[in-house]
């Protein structure tokens, strides 16, 4: 992917697919350089800000509640009674707002990283940060990979791979390796849900592979759940859940229907409408007749 700013737009090229997507800034508010990548921030003209991480379109203001709640509440009403959960990746702390909305969560941790990420949100996203003071967070900045694998076994309910492209410092979290380590750390009935790329553009690789992948880690089951997000690559994305001696497609419905906190997207309505499959990932991912 390469990336341009001419005449007053930001335009991610999504080369290998021919596309693009493209929003008209002010200009660049803020820019930094980690050890890990290079992270800039743009006033929109409509989106509000946006944060772009290697020149992708991570997340801006406007839209980023679709990403963040379809992350975190998709897995959490799936699982039984989750209280402890993880999060690798997340360095913007929108999903960690999301987990924490779950009364019964009693303990988060945040594993990112690139402890930059995480500043440059509390600066010019303190919406998406406005819990990480909550006693139940644990904000480290560490490798997500090596923490799920120094993990006590069966000691987590859910983790969550909030990642960003299978590409750097991410490829290690698209793994069987990993995936092994994450069912590990698993308690019986556990789920860990991994954002898995475009439905369009990617269900005949990378989530073709990642439902191969946590099979061979030992899921007893796994489903990909679809939802739009505009900024990102075709305009439509994914999470994909998979269980350790559960099913991925069921979930507390009258909890989520009775869900006591705001959200913007996710209701039990949109959750259960996710499970439905397109037929041509149907095809893709092995499941028509």
């Amino acid at each position: 992917m390469t990336h341009s700013l001419a005449d007053g737009w930001f335009t991610e090229v999504f080369d290998q697919q021919g596309s693009a997507f493209s929003l008209k800034v002010k200009g660049k508010i803020d820019s930094a350089q980690s050890e890990f990548q290079s992270i800039d921030i743009y006033d929109t003209e409509t989106f509000g800000k946006l944060m772009v991480i290697d020149g992708c379109t991570m997340v801006s203001t406007r839209e980023n509640f679709v990403y963040h709640e379809m992350m975190s509440h998709v897995a959490l009403f799936a699982h039984p009674a989750p209280k402890k959960v993880a999060i690798i990746g997340g360095g913007d702390c929108g999903t960690l707002r999301e987990v924490l909305k779950h009364t019964g969560v009693e303990q988060v941790w945040q594993i990112d990283i690139d402890e930059l990420v995480t500043r440059m949100s509390e600066k010019h996203f303190p919406e998406l940060c406005e819990s990480n003071d909550d006693p139940r967070a644990n904000i480290l900045f560490a490798d997500g990979i090596q923490w799920i694998k120094d993990c006590e076994p069966e000691s987590l309910d859910v983790i969550i791979i909030d990642s960003t492209d299978p590409v750097g410092p991410a490829e290690g979290l698209f793994a069987v390796d990993f995936y092994q380590d994450c069912f590990k750390a698993l308690a019986p009935l556990g789920i860990v849900v991994q954002q898995s790329e475009s439905p369009l553009y990617h269900s005949n690789s990378i989530i073709k592979k990642i439902h191969v992948d946590m099979a061979a880690a030992g899921a007893s089951s796994s489903h990909t759940v679809p939802f739009p997000q505009v900024i990102y690559p075709s305009g439509w994305w994914s999470c994909t859940l998979a269980s350790k001696g559960g099913d991925t497609t069921s979930f507390r419905i009258e909890d989520s229907a009775a869900k006591s906190f705001r959200t913007e997207y996710y209701n039990a309505e949109m959750h259960a409408a996710g499970l439905a499959i397109p037929e041509f990932m149907r095809r893709a991912l092995g499941m028509a007749d």
